[in-house]
């Protein structure tokens, strides 16, 4: 189990703001560039995440996403492996991302005062199953044994930071037709393709402290063959939230012709989550679209009993 602490100035202390406003970026897939960077400069998040799916293996987006000042966490997905069983490919990646990446670990974000806990690296859905290039670069793996990484990660962290707990594939448990967060879409029957280990984990993580969000890809919002798009999030009974940041591509043009970036954006206030959303972007910072999917419900104001007659 890995603690990775983010470089911070030793005289910011905590972030002042009551809101945290975390950026995070979907399945990149070879999509992310100066204009990405750009945006985050004016847009001027609080933390980036990144689910990972950077490309197919290529160094030179994680070569970029290490070279970022703005504090981050990110975890790798099963296209980062390439097609190399041998793990160099990865390995290099891990390399180049240096802290950054947290999978089965825990990234102190500090400014501005937050956990984020990885999940399984590489991981591709299905339940549990480690590709010949994750195998190579962390060896053996029981599902267990993963279960505890991330457990461990996350008891580790300071009870009174809020927790995000980041992943490449999320959960099973949300549902098992083809526009479920993890609903498996490319291949009948449609079934439910989340990991096993993360459920596992997220159980025994919330016995212990709250769990406000967990933040995944991989399950692409446009579904194949035409069957629609999927639910990117909702919430459980015990109050935690699932988002799945997935929408590819993440570049584009609206119909009038405007570059388009997109990032899925949440808000955390004391420790809970605010708000949720897919916003698109223009190249100077506008926010051209936005898709609420989540909005805390104002507190209910008790009424005054009325006076005595």
């Amino acid at each position: 189990m890995a603690v990775i602490g983010a470089s911070a100035d030793p005289n910011s202390g905590k972030n002042p703001r009551k809101d945290l406003q975390i950026a995070i970026a979907g399945d990149l897939h070879g999509q992310w560039d100066g204009l990405d960077e750009e945006l985050l400069g004016l847009l001027r998040p609080d933390a980036l995440m990144v689910v990972g799916d950077l490309s197919d293996g290529e160094q030179l987006i994680a070569a970029r996403l290490g070279r970022l000042k703005l504090p981050m966490a990110c975890v790798l997905g099963n296209h980062d492996a390439g097609r190399d069983a041998s793990g160099r490919t990865l390995q290099r990646q891990l390399s180049l991302l240096g802290d950054r990446h947290c999978g089965w670990g825990l990234r102190c974000l500090d400014p501005p005062g937050l956990a984020v806990v990885g999940g399984r690296p590489a991981s591709a859905g299905g339940g549990f199953r480690l590709n010949p290039g994750a195998l190579a670069v962390f060896g053996p793996v029981t599902m267990q044994e993963s279960a505890d990484r991330i457990t461990a990660a996350a008891l580790a962290a300071d009870p009174g930071l809020p927790m995000v707990l980041l992943a490449h594939c999320g959960p099973s448990g949300l549902g098992s037709t083809c526009a479920d967060p993890c609903g498996r879409d490319w291949k009948k029957p449609a079934v439910d393709w989340g990991d096993q280990d993360l459920t596992m984990a997220i159980e025994r993580i919330r016995r212990h402290r709250p769990l406000p969000l967990v933040v995944f890809g991989h399950m692409h919002h446009r579904l194949k063959r035409g069957q629609g798009e999927r639910l990117s999030f909702l919430r459980d009974r015990a109050g935690t939230a699932y988002l799945n940041t997935a929408c590819v591509p993440r570049h584009g043009n609206d119909d009038q012709g405007r570059a388009l970036r997109h990032f899925s954006w949440v808000v955390l206030r004391d420790g809970q989550l605010l708000q949720a959303s897919h916003r698109w972007y223009g190249k100077g910072g506008q926010l051209l679209y936005e898709q609420r999917l989540y909005q805390q419900p104002a507190p209910e104001v008790q009424a005054a009993a009325s006076a005595p007659c």
